[in-house]
């Protein structure tokens, strides 16, 4: 899935390429992938591209104040890039692309969707707040307002374990499954700790791992084009589906624990002292 580092660095490409640009043509092949008709798709026709801006997971490309195609790419998601728009026509339900944009230039993107699952999201709305995704997200970690204060106020009091906190959208925005792996491994702190029970040092070591992680990210991914951010996603990855590789740090081995539709990775010498979490798949079988 992509998250926050790999859809900042589609944002800066789409603020360099596409701002300025007029759209001639939107067409929509994955009628489930567009989630409003108020303004409908054609309202795109015609409008030129002011901005490209991120929230949370979230792209945002603004037509003047009053319009915005939004888009959540979800787990299977992806925007390919064209400097030649094929002129091919999609035919619906043949394809995985769920959204054509053309603009006048000849350029032009698809977002696709691999997978039978299918969740990629799209809303042309006159406010991106219009949007439900938007509208519950938490903080970006990134912004300046975000403090080692407002951290710790966010984990204080909350029962829940700190790898589905960093996960939560409406916590935090724009940290998922992967990065919250690679910002554990590098706090040293178990998936499994509990919010409400992390000590001062721990918050802190937990937030700069955090904005560390998240900064290195953003900026590997900086000035790369939509093709090659996954790969430099994964290069950049220390334990996150690195299952049986030698941890960077450590040399010890890294483990999964598996869940119904994702897993996490994780390092036992340096985030659980050395304790091997249970599979989850295993103790289902053995309920």
């Amino acid at each position: 899935m992509p998250e926050m580092p790999e859809v900042q660095g589609l944002v800066d490409f789409l603020g360099e390429r596409a701002v300025g640009l007029t759209v001639t043509r939107a067409s929509v092949s994955a009628i489930a992938a567009l989630k409003t008709y108020d303004p409908p798709i054609t309202a795109l026709h015609g409008a030129r591209v002011t901005g490209a801006t991120r929230r949370g997971k979230f792209v945002v490309l603004s037509f003047g104040d009053a319009l915005h195609l939004v888009f959540h790419l979800a787990k299977a998601g992806w925007l390919r890039w064209y400097e030649a728009l094929p002129a091919t026509l999609i035919k619906p339900g043949k394809t995985p692309i769920a959204l054509r944009v053309a603009f006048d230039d000849d350029s032009g993107f698809d977002l696709t969707e691999a997978g039978t699952k299918k969740s990629l999201a799209v809303y042309v709305v006159r406010d991106p707040q219009e949007v439900p995704g938007i509208e519950r997200l938490g903080p970006d970690p990134l912004d300046q307002g975000f403090t080692r204060e407002a951290f710790a106020g966010l984990l204080d009091g909350r029962r829940m374990q700190i790898k589905g906190l960093l996960r939560d959208q409406a916590v935090i925005a724009g940290i998922g499954n992967a990065y919250s792996d690679e910002i554990l491994h590098a706090a040293r702190m178990s998936p499994y700790a509990i919010a409400a029970t992390l000590d001062a040092e721990e918050v802190d070591r937990l937030y700069d791992a955090m904005l560390a992680t998240l900064r290195e990210a953003v900026a590997a991914a900086s000035g790369k084009p939509p093709a090659d951010l996954k790969d430099a996603k994964r290069r950049g990855m220390q334990v996150h589906a690195r299952r049986g590789e030698t941890c960077p740090v450590c040399g010890d081995t890294v483990r999964s624990v598996f869940f119904a539709d994702r897993s996490l990775e994780y390092c036992p010498t340096c985030q659980t002292g050395g304790k091997i979490l249970a599979d989850r798949r295993l103790s289902r079988l053995l309920k």
